[in-house]
């Protein structure tokens, strides 16, 4: 098969990397191309360059698109690697099913979901995505498939979710779903003055729900440093509906997708727009303290009604900051991260922390008790990675964390040390791919699959 060669970048657009393109027809032709490395990519919605191969070669899974059964009756599914979340949601939901947990994106395709071992609203309840995979087929460096399951080919099923493509190419996907009555979500909002009352709400009985997020207003200072709205949320069983609504609880009109036409310029997000943008959303949002009736959609992927959302930030694009650290320091920690944030000047526009749960039993895996911060930041070079490097150093003095799917430059040492299982993980790589032929920018820039 003939590379095209093209540049591409993650979704925040930065960096950007020469690769040669691979893209399958079919998934009888993954064993060949497995055999030739380099790094899958589905949608492209990692961040950074996890998804990019500066010079080597890309494969592109989007065509491997097909869901090949689907037993309504136990709720499981299975489909090639190349579905998205959003694809599967159009088939499952209006037979009554739901994924088990998704990420703030239906865009995403499930091999994407397995190699970050992707999280969602209600990790604490119900952890990572490597919960709901049953099992998948693995395409190692020799071009052989595996069957990979929590009990069969278990270390090499834990390598891989989470292992960011670098144990092999994965081929069909057998996922177990979640029942539901409805489409639909029973929402509630709580406003939050400040971080530690944010913090109270997402850890106490009286507001826990299976789904939990807090909004934060990253441009609040002082006695209001971190105020957030909390919003929690249920699967709306079908007596709660509207009366429009029951007679057909499992359909659901989605919205239409609005386009972002072009690049925005690079002074739209300032402190300024952003600061009144916060100001009102808070105002406005805060205000639902009462149980309402939402969309699954509208709640769980508010950004995928705007296409191409990531232009708002112009040419150079932005990084996303994904950290995690542990409950007993929490308060303390994501304190030191707004603050330094603030003290830099620069313009943030979104924030969302959640609680997290048990961590999964991958090698590399993300999660740990405590709560992730995201923070997207517009990139401003050498100014911005500065800040980002002040953020590993607090980050590592509390025994955290980076997600290795939103990131664009860790270095290799702050990896080293933020995951500790590293030495477990790459045992079992050599062993998948004793050459090293799976590998991405993301790997080489961090030393992953390299002896300590």
């Amino acid at each position: 098969m003939n590379r095209l060669t093209e540049n591409l970048s993650g979704w925040g657009r930065y960096p950007v990397a020469q690769c040669g393109l691979l893209r399958p027809e079919r998934h009888k032709g993954l064993g060949g191309l497995s055999a030739e490395g380099g790094i899958a990519r589905g949608q492209g919605r990692s961040y950074g360059d996890a998804a990019l191969n500066q010079d080597g070669a890309v494969l592109l899974t989007e065509r491997l698109n097909r869901l090949s059964a689907f037993d309504s009756e136990r709720g499981t599914v299975t489909a090639e690697s190349g579905l998205t979340l959003r694809e599967l949601l159009d088939v499952v939901v209006p037979r009554g099913w739901f994924p088990l947990v998704t990420p703030g994106t239906g865009y995403v395709s499930l091999g994407g979901c397995i190699a970050a071992d992707v999280h969602g609203k209600n990790h604490h309840h119900d952890g990572a995505f490597s919960r709901s995979v049953l099992e998948f087929e693995l395409f190692d460096a020799d071009g052989a498939v595996r069957t990979c399951s929590p009990d069969v080919q278990s270390e090499a099923f834990n390598a891989t979710m989470g292992g960011m493509g670098l144990t092999g190419v994965i081929g069909d996907v057998t996922l177990q779903l979640r029942p539901v009555e409805t489409a639909w979500i029973q929402a509630q909002h709580a406003p939050a003055r400040d971080l530690e009352q944010a913090l109270t709400f997402l850890q106490d009985n009286e507001h826990d729900a299976r789904y939990s997020v807090a909004w934060i207003d990253l441009q609040s200072r002082g006695r209001a440093l971190g105020r957030s709205v909390v919003m929690t949320g249920e699967h709306a069983v079908r007596d709660a509906l509207p009366a429009a609504h029951r007679a057909d609880p499992l359909q659901l009109k989605l919205r239409g997708e609005r386009n972002v036409p072009l690049d925005m310029p690079g002074w739209l997000l300032n402190p300024l727009t952003i600061r009144a943008f916060n100001a009102l959303y808070y105002r406005l949002e805060g205000r639902k303290t009462s149980p309402f009736i939402v969309g699954y959609d509208k709640f769980f992927y508010p950004l995928d009604a705007l296409g191409h959302w990531n232009r708002l930030y112009g040419k150079r694009g932005f990084v996303q900051y994904q950290c995690v650290v542990p409950l007993e320091q929490a308060h303390e920690t994501l304190r030191q991260l707004l603050d330094a944030l603030a003290a830099s000047g620069h313009a943030a526009f979104l924030g969302v922390l959640k609680r997290l749960g048990a961590a999964s039993a991958g090698q590399l895996a993300f999660s740990m008790p405590g709560y992730t911060l995201a923070l997207d930041l517009p990139f401003g070079g050498a100014a911005t990675l500065e800040l980002l490097q002040r953020f590993d150093e607090i980050v590592l003095a509390h025994g955290g964390r980076v997600y290795l799917a939103k990131d664009a430059r860790l270095s290799a040492e702050s990896f080293r040390q933020m995951y500790p299982r590293y030495d477990e993980w790459l045992a079992v790589k050599q062993t998948l791919d004793p050459q090293g032929r799976f590998s991405s920018s993301l790997s080489r820039r961090l030393g992953i699959g390299e002896p300590s």
